[in-house]
């Protein structure tokens, strides 16, 4: 992405000598995938960032060899990150966050290690909740497919438990209020079930990524949701080849997608040595291995 920010000036300190100015401290943590440029002049604000030893304030631009610290943990702001997207199989018992206060597993035991950078989650699916989730290094990436201006789609197959009719229908498809303001289904498509069943299938299509949205638009009409999954983020589709537990990386022309989706310019994603790409192709297939450990 190209701006102000972007270019790199000459500072003259007093010394009489010159160094580069830099990079604007929030943009270099985004970028790391610690959170939205917004979120990160908070955190500046607050002062849970220091560089060089000294509380950070806004405006801060840092170079390769300043010493950052988030919260109290160092950040490697000097090394090379590869650029990789992954597409996750999440299944239901996994949480979104890195870490749970109450010991939960999370969507990030199973993926393959970083020699730097960090996996960033675009977006969460709760506790309860199954289907596709997106991890990449690049935090821009995820911060802009995040962001309520992509309007990016999130497609999900609900079994729903109570009557539903026309009427219901159309009233999810219009608008309701719910707590947090109104909310809707820009579109709603049967997906089986018997007449004289309590439970229903629909795949419903959302156009932002509200907490449990899909859930409380359901609930609003006296109906309940007793499975979800989602199975489609924007042009991204999960494949039925992919088991729950499982990953796999997404290669150049599907990450030029995942770019596209975000409105920017397609970044090159990492391409390893034929070695490499077989490891990680075997690595693959044996993702979700750690979901049958867990019930042993």
């Amino acid at each position: 992405m190209s701006g102000p920010d972007s270019n790199t000036e000459t500072l003259v300190v007093d010394n009489g000598s010159e160094k580069p100015d830099g990079e604007k401290l929030q943009k270099v943590l985004a970028r790391m995938g610690y959170g939205s440029r917004r979120k990160l002049e908070e955190s500046i604000t607050a002062g849970e960032v220091m560089v060089n030893g000294k509380k950070a304030k806004l405006g801060d631009r840092v170079v390769a060899s300043d010493k950052i610290k988030f919260k109290g943990k160092p950040v490697s702001n000097d090394e090379v990150i590869d650029n990789r997207i992954l597409l996750y199989h999440k299944p239901v018992g996994e949480v979104c966050s890195r870490k749970d206060p109450e010991g939960r597993a999370t969507v990030f035991d199973g993926l393959p290690r970083l020699k730097s950078g960090r996996w960033v989650s675009v977006g969460r699916l709760d506790f309860n909740t199954s289907g596709l989730l997106l991890l990449t290094t690049d935090g821009d990436l995820a911060n802009a497919l995040m962001h309520p201006s992509s309007r990016v789609e999130r497609e999900y197959l609900c079994r729903v438990m109570g009557r539903v009719d026309k009427t219901m229908l159309e009233r999810l498809k219009s608008g309701v209020e719910l707590d947090d303001g109104p909310a809707r289904f820009t579109d709603i498509q049967e997906g089986g079930g018997d007449d004289d069943s309590i439970n229903q299938f629909f795949y419903v299509v959302l156009a932002e990524g509200r907490n449990r949205e899909v859930r409380r638009l359901w609930e609003s009409q006296g109906a309940t949701v007793s499975r979800l999954k989602r199975v489609r983020y924007g042009d991204v589709f999960i494949p039925s080849k992919l088991k729950k537990g499982q990953w796999m990386e997404l290669k150049q022309r599907d990450a030029d997608v995942v770019y596209t989706m975000a409105q920017m310019e397609p970044r090159p994603v990492h391409k390893p040595s034929k070695k490499a790409a077989e490891k990680r192709e075997r690595q693959s297939r044996k993702s979700g291995k750690h979901i049958n450990k867990r019930h042993d």
